[in-house]
């Protein structure tokens, strides 16, 4: 007698990927960022603006051609009160990159590093 009720084993369905949970935030948060500062490419995250001996977070856009956009104090502040919540794990006394096509975070030192080969 066969063990199911048609009389046939079930098919095998297809896999599909599972994307982890991660993943998708950092996507949605890149998605999310993308909106909020039109034309922008890449977000650099630190915890210290540059003229200040306090730490702050701090956030600074880029358009696709490595050009700045300018970001009022509101946005920047909240850009990067975003990634650093969304990456939690990564040390923020040092620079780190969003890319806005991917949602990849990076060192900033790996960005430059990967501009042309040299740092």
């Amino acid at each position: 007698m066969p063990e199911f009720r048609s009389g046939r084993a079930y098919t095998a369905r297809p896999v599909q990927a599972v994307v982890p949970a991660a993943a998708v935030r950092q996507c949605r948060l890149a998605a999310s960022l993308a909106d909020m500062v039109p034309g922008a490419r890449t977000i650099r995250v630190s915890q210290r603006q540059p003229d200040r001996t306090w730490p702050s977070p701090y956030a600074r856009a880029y358009d696709a051609r490595g050009a700045a956009i300018a970001l009022n104090r509101a946005r920047a502040l909240t850009a990067a009160r975003w990634v650093m919540r969304a990456h939690p794990e990564v040390n923020w006394n040092r620079a780190h990159d969003l890319d806005l096509a991917t949602g990849v975070l990076r060192p900033a030192i790996e960005a430059y590093a990967a501009a042309d080969g040299r740092r």
